[in-house]
């Protein structure tokens, strides 16, 4: 057993699926890795958890976990209480 060396990482079938998937998401929804001036997704309507770094999108057109300085086309302010 000590000599079993871990195989290095390769992309399964799964994993392409899975990007093609989100490739879509990323089309569609102009879903960007940077912020878009003061819009970012950390002070969007649906980014679940403010004080989190990364947390789930809840807008319907996205559904997936999100970069606090992400943004998306469906960028929506928070509303003042």
């Amino acid at each position: 057993m000590a000599d079993y060396e871990i195989p290095p990482p390769e992309p399964k079938e799964i994993d392409e699926k899975n990007w093609l998937e989100l490739q879509h998401f990323i089309d569609r929804a102009v879903l960007r890795g940077h912020p878009s001036g003061d819009e970012r997704c950390r002070n969007c309507l649906y980014y679940l958890d403010t004080d989190a770094d990364l947390t789930y999108c809840w807008h319907p057109q996205i559904r997936i976990l999100v970069g606090e300085d992400w943004w998306c086309q469906w960028w929506e302010a928070i509303p003042d209480e």
